[in-house]
């Protein structure tokens, strides 16, 4: 009965947990079929499809999906800023970290507050920064702009994720490597990358979820010549209205997410499944 009581009670906390996080997208799925759904009908009471034959021009999905809504040109800025914001944090942050966890290294609080200065500095202040000084540069309303504007707020997640994986990081595998005669390199490709793996995976899913979404600096910096989904979705709600078209467009923006996250989560349970595969192996030798 314990068993079972137990099990009850995870199984209470698992469907609230969905409850929560599935409840608000719901209204925003049923929103991007109706047609006219007023308060306070339960559902609309015009469905999308059921008119759209006497349209004369795409409504809600058929908008969305028609090149007149430019949904897939946003999402390929979207896309490529995203992975080249999160390539170049990784470049950056990777040394960076395993520098800041060396008990040699005696600023490592001064430097890991500093990058939290983004998370503290409003949006409006970074971007209406960044624009003062690429403009004199011309960089103001281009991919590279934008993309050096990105780094900045989301270098502190990428860095504080790789500072706590390198943290946990046992020097002694690296050692022993070192002593059976393998070199920097083989060292860094052969064990240190795949140990950090898990937290580089994890540090690339903030980053790219954070950059993707975006939308004040890239407004500002872009000057409206780069449309991404975050600006091309605002262009939707700015009214204040959330009609077929908006909540097609917002369902849209938040598919590269979901994808992200099952992806990485997979990669990550295939990862601790090999690990402790290699750890049972390890303990029958012993």
């Amino acid at each position: 009965m314990k068993g079972v009581s137990h099990n009850g009670k995870a199984l209470l906390v698992g469907v609230g947990l969905y409850i929560v996080i599935l409840g608000p997208i719901i209204p925003v799925i049923i929103q991007s079929f109706a047609f006219q759904w007023h308060w306070p009908d339960l559902l609309p009471r015009v469905w999308w499809w059921s008119v759209r034959a006497d349209s004369t021009f795409p409504l809600a999905w058929d908008y969305v999906l028609s090149p007149y809504s430019h949904v897939f040109e946003a999402a390929g800025n979207t896309l490529f800023i995203s992975l080249s914001v999160t390539l170049l944090a990784l470049i950056l942050c990777l040394p960076a970290a395993r520098v800041l966890v060396s008990p040699h290294f005696k600023w490592k609080t001064q430097i890991l507050s500093l990058f939290t200065l983004p998370l503290i500095v409003p949006e409006m202040a970074l971007a209406l920064a960044f624009l003062a000084v690429f403009i004199p540069l011309g960089l103001a309303g281009t991919y590279t702009g934008i993309i050096v504007a990105h780094l900045i707020p989301v270098l502190p997640y990428m860095m504080r994720v790789l500072v706590s994986v390198y943290q946990g990081l046992n020097p002694a595998v690296v050692e022993q490597a070192q002593l059976l005669g393998a070199s920097r390199w083989q060292r860094l490709v052969h064990i240190t990358i795949p140990l950090l793996l898990p937290g580089i995976l994890a540090g690339c899913l903030f980053t790219l979820l954070v950059s993707s979404n975006i939308f004040l600096i890239t407004f500002l910096v872009g000057q409206g010549r780069v449309e991404t989904l975050p600006t091309l979705l605002f262009s939707k709600i700015g009214g204040g209205a959330l009609d077929a078209t908006a909540a097609g467009l917002t369902l849209i923006a938040m598919i590269p997410g979901f994808i992200l996250l099952l992806a990485t989560e997979r990669h990550i349970r295939d990862y601790q499944r090999v690990g402790a595969v290699g750890r049972s192996i390890d303990g029958s030798h012993r």
